[in-house]
């Protein structure tokens, strides 16, 4: 449900600038201000190494109210020790002081190189313009500043309505590499102008990044600094929106389509990739059955480098559920392209269907469903394919 139409969401304001932290001299510095302190919640790595950012804001967005978020690129202030975490709360101060605001209000989010330490001089100089320089239609520039090996900006809106007050959802994210759940190594933030119940905010954005961003993969790897912000400032006036009511439940669906819409464009983005690929698992035992199997093919670097290939070499498909670990009859499994069965009750189809499967492979985007025929479960996860781009983009990242 991306909307290009959306220039701003009522109360949030944004700012961007280049502040010399990437070597590019392109934007790295972005500022998301909210003119009220706003409810939020956060969704972070699992990663046991933690970056000094993280660290700092998941233990604000704990305490349920958040107001501005300072993010940079080209410097992820990872395994930078106890002068890292110095450096993230520095810049929070340097935020909230321009913003005349509590530094227990400001998240403090960064992505880059690990293991070097911020050149904080810049930050002290480049921050406290940030402050003099938002507007509310600026949002594209900050989802410009929060790129490294991104190809385009990400940004997807949705709308909604409580009370008879509209309100919109805007969101923005960065990713294409190091891609894989959970959570994977990606920012993305996304603001509101609805009054909506702190449980609500926590239930609906845990549940949304578990079939966005949780369900996506590009190549296994994932980071220290993921993190999904989700601020909601009430500024569209309109009553609150509970958990367990229809209007909650509306919430919830127009941010999982904001969600799901960034997580797509992450993976459409993926270094070096030129296929967007859904794979559709269904008949599984359970839903975790099926999750198990479609994040086994959706992983298997022989099976991307196939679609990479253009080759609908199915064999690669059902030995890769067959790893799963979930309980499978080789028997009963069906695999299509898109809507060409090349596989039944686990044999081949033929050369004619084979051909016509290949020609769906030669699309930008397709799906594979692969029907376990065990039972109810159904889960879906996207991938890219694996190419030559992606080893030549990793081989050179910190030149």
């Amino acid at each position: 449900m991306r909307d290009e139409t959306v220039k701003g969401v009522r109360g949030f304001k944004f700012a961007a600038r280049s502040g010399g932290i990437k070597k590019s001299g392109k934007l790295d510095l972005g500022l998301i201000w909210s003119e009220v302190p706003a409810r939020c919640a956060g969704v972070f790595t699992t990663n046991k190494v933690v970056a000094a950012p993280v660290i700092v804001t998941r233990g604000r967005v704990a305490g349920g109210s958040c107001q501005a978020i300072l993010v940079n690129s080209g410097n992820a202030n990872a395994c930078t020790g106890e002068g890292g975490l110095r450096d993230a709360l520095r810049c929070g101060e340097l935020a909230a002081d321009a913003l005349g605001i509590s530094p227990e209000l400001v998240a403090v989010s960064s992505t880059g190189v690990i293991g070097v330490s911020l050149p904080m001089e810049k930050f002290e100089t480049q921050v406290p313009p940030l402050a003099v320089e938002l507007l509310a239609d600026r949002a594209e520039t900050v989802a410009q500043a929060i790129m490294t090996t991104d190809a385009f900006p990400k940004m997807a809106a949705a709308h909604g309505e409580a009370g008879g007050r509209p309100y919109t959802l805007l969101g923005l994210a960065k990713g294409a590499g190091m891609i894989h759940p959970n959570m994977a190594t990606m920012l993305a933030f996304v603001v509101t102008d609805a009054r909506v119940a702190p449980q609500l905010l926590e239930t609906a954005l845990r549940q949304g990044v578990d079939t966005s961003f949780n369900s996506i993969t590009v190549d296994g790897d994932t980071s220290t600094n993921d993190m999904v912000l989700l601020l909601a400032n009430g500024c569209a006036e309109n009553p609150e929106i509970g958990a367990d009511t229809p209007e909650g439940e509306l919430f919830a669906d127009r941010l999982a389509s904001v969600l799901l819409e960034l997580a797509k464009m992450i993976v459409r983005d993926g270094e070096g990739a030129t296929k967007l690929v859904e794979v559709r698992v269904q008949g599984a035992t359970d839903a975790a059955a099926a999750r198990l199997v479609a994040r086994s093919i959706a992983t298997s670097n022989l099976v991307k480098t196939a679609f990479f290939g253009e080759d609908a070499n199915w064999g690669r498909i059902i030995a890769a559920a067959g790893y799963s670990g979930a309980d499978i009859d080789p028997q009963k499994v069906d695999i299509f392209f898109n809507d060409i069965p090349v596989a039944r009750h686990g044999l081949g189809t033929g050369k004619e269907l084979e051909e016509k499967a290949t020609a769906v492979l030669k699309t930008a985007e397709f799906t594979v469903t692969v029907d376990l025929h065990l039972g109810g479960g159904e889960a879906v996860y996207y991938t890219s394919d694996l190419t030559y781009e992606y080893v030549k983009i990793n081989a050179a990242y910190r030149t």
